[in-house]
């Protein structure tokens, strides 16, 4: 938010691995997660030279279940997660199980199917080729990410 001051202040921070905000801005780190993370939890952080970030954009496009976020079907089975990331994408698993050989939906936000590109432009192009390639029963997504981005 942005304070009577204009000044930037952050209310809340929320940055869980299966979110798509996550999904979009770790590929781009440059500085090895595990050297963070062993730094948080040793309380030693501020020793750690700045964190880097990889030149570049990132695209994150999710797949959904028909009916998320209200009412949806799980036990779908899902095809096409290897031709996506065989397309360049990364596919990171949220309401997904494994059953036996076959990949099936287990909740609402089932994959992100994400792209890293030298640009925005290439970023988004690689997503969306990605994730036309995936498929399962009822399976949705937006088609307007980094619409308002792409007009500036």
């Amino acid at each position: 938010m942005i304070s009577p001051e204009v000044e930037p202040k952050v209310i809340v921070f929320n940055w869980r691995f299966g979110d798509p905000e996550t999904q979009v801005v770790l590929p781009l780190l440059d500085t090895p997660l595990d050297e963070i993370l062993i730094a948080c939890v040793k309380q030693k952080l501020e020793q750690l030279p700045p964190i880097k970030y990889k030149s570049g954009s990132a695209v994150c496009v999710v797949a959904a279940s028909g009916g998320y976020p209200d009412a949806y079907e799980k036990g779908k089975t899902i095809a096409g997660i290897n031709e996506a990331e065989n397309q360049g994408a990364i596919v990171f698993h949220a309401g997904t199980t494994l059953e036996q050989s076959a990949v099936i939906t287990s909740g609402g936000r089932v994959l992100g199917v994400t792209s890293v590109g030298d640009n925005f432009d290439k970023a988004i192009a690689v997503a969306y080729d990605a994730i036309k390639l995936v498929e399962f029963d009822k399976m949705y997504y937006r088609r307007d990410i980094g619409h308002k981005y792409k007009q500036k």
